[in-house]
């Protein structure tokens, strides 16, 4: 069998001769070269590579430089790029332009191996073919996965899918609670060279602090009380596939320090023993909070930050997707009108108005909500108008009849408070739970302890009952 030509470009004869070492007794036919000419010369004679290792300083131009004028480079092998500590953005500008996946010096033998196992094993990315630009009104309006709508703000979203998913970089997605992150993350899945492997979601906001070491990286029998037998965590049973971590802004600090260690690395370490294993995982999280606000405010680490966000996503609120709303209120309600046996006719002009008007504080997750209460409770063929919310809470205003005087608006001073009871009715109380819990989190900037004191409850009862409602298919 024909071994795997490799190219090496780094100017230091030492770590080079170290980098082909270790590549070669893998298996590997490692080429080095020691300047970015040179490099363009090997490609401009045909010379074919399964995978390019390019150190970004070079003695004649600048690895980054390299990249934005040569895109032969990106399309013909991937580009794994090697960087020093002090240099990290600059490498995370390579991901975005294109590279596969970047090392950090010194490099370690095993983490080089999975890299470029994997790379060679993924070939060539699409990132550097498809450059970013505005989504216009001509812009595909293909939605994946699970996404309904085309609005403008979701067809850039798709596109941006469509460009990240055959990549290995690490993908931030933010956005207001009940956007669809977790769609999103599952669709760049779905589309990527990792879509037969497994897709593992973790609610960093859900799991205990105490719990949640054990749930990423696993256990040993007796590593801790309860441990009865050996456990792996998340991560590991995301091998070749993608790991979602969502709400990673409520991981604690001192386990935010372990997940770098395994971005860094590749590696995990169980609770309770010494042993490493290596791991082949695409890392996607989303956060509601706003990432650079936590760093800022000393919640994250500003190195993990830079690690996580390659290549940023952000879910616009449903307030802003305009016809959205109404198309994704007509596909949830005749779903769930089937789900029940029921038969509902497609929106009037007065539901898709009262729809619009609306400002959807829970976005997606809240219309969603919504229509599958009316499937439940209405008899069709209609969406009565009561069904749907309106501002503040108040249901919508019955019609003026002719026997009815019209009444002047009160001064504002005097402005009559919104019905609570009524907002709430038809609904159970673990639903009205779920909306003033999701509102105190809003409230509190996404802080679950200080929602929890808000509330004047402790944040494990918020924790215990995410919980549930997460293993149950619900959210906060």
């Amino acid at each position: 069998m024909t071994r795997k030509r490799i190219l090496i470009v780094e100017d230091i004869p030492a770590l080079a001769l170290m980098y082909a070492g270790h590549l070669e007794k893998a298996g590997y036919e490692a080429v080095v070269v020691d300047t970015g000419a040179a490099v363009l010369r090997a490609l401009a004679d045909g010379e074919a590579f399964s995978a390019l290792l390019l150190d970004l300083q070079l003695p004649d131009i600048d690895g980054l430089e390299l990249l934005r004028t040569s895109p032969d480079l990106l399309a013909k092998q991937p580009v794994i790029v090697v960087t020093a500590d002090g240099s990290l953005s600059r490498a995370i500008d390579a991901m975005r332009l294109g590279a596969y996946d970047f090392l950090v010096k010194p490099l370690a033998a095993k983490r080089l191996l999975a890299v470029v196992a994997s790379a060679v094993e993924t070939g060539p990315t699409i990132l550097a073919a498809a450059p970013v630009q505005a989504a216009g009104p001509g812009a595909p309006a293909t939605a994946p996965g699970g996404f309904v709508g085309s609005c403008a703000a979701m067809r850039e979203v798709y596109r941006q899918i469509g460009c990240i998913a055959r990549s290995r970089a690490t993908v931030l997605i933010t956005g207001e609670s009940g956007t669809g992150k977790e769609v999103c993350a599952d669709s760049i899945h779905r589309e990527s060279g990792r879509s037969s492997g497994p897709f593992v979601a973790i609610n960093c906001g859900a799991i205990p602090e105490n719990l949640l070491e054990s749930e990423l990286f696993g256990h040993v029998k007796g590593s801790f009380t309860g441990a009865v037998n050996d456990r792996i965590g998340a991560v590991q049973a995301a091998h070749k596939g993608t790991l979602f971590l969502d709400e990673v802004c409520e991981m604690a600090l001192p386990l935010q320090v372990k997940l770098l260690r395994f971005l860094q690395t590749g590696t995990v370490q169980r609770v309770g023993t010494s042993r490493v294993d290596e791991v082949d995982v695409r890392i996607v999280c989303a956060t509601n909070r706003d990432p650079m606000r936590e760093v800022v405010e000393g919640r994250f680490r500003e190195d993990l930050y830079y690690r996580l966000a390659v290549v940023p996503v952000h879910m616009p609120p449903l307030r802003d997707r305009g016809s959205d709303i109404a198309e994704l209120a007509e596909t949830f309600l005749q779903r769930f009108s089937r789900e029940e046996g029921k038969h509902f006719g497609p929106l009037g002009q007065a539901q898709v108005a009262a729809l619009s008007a609306y400002r959807w504080p829970g976005n997606v997750r809240e219309l969603q909500n919504v229509l599958r209460r009316a499937a439940v409770l209405g008899d069709g063929p209609d969406l009565p108008l009561s069904a749907i919310p309106a501002e503040y809470g108040l249901a919508p205003a019955p019609p003026v009849t002719a026997a009815a005087a019209p009444v002047a608006p009160p001064h504002r001073a005097e402005a009559v408070q919104p019905d609570f009871a009524a907002a709430f009715r038809g609904m159970t109380l673990d639903e009205i739970e779920r909306i003033v819990i999701a509102r105190a989190i809003d409230d509190a900037d996404g802080s679950l302890p200080a929602a929890a004191k808000l509330l004047g409850v402790s944040a494990s009862t918020l924790y215990r009952k995410r919980e549930r409602w997460a293993s149950n298919g619900q959210a906060a």
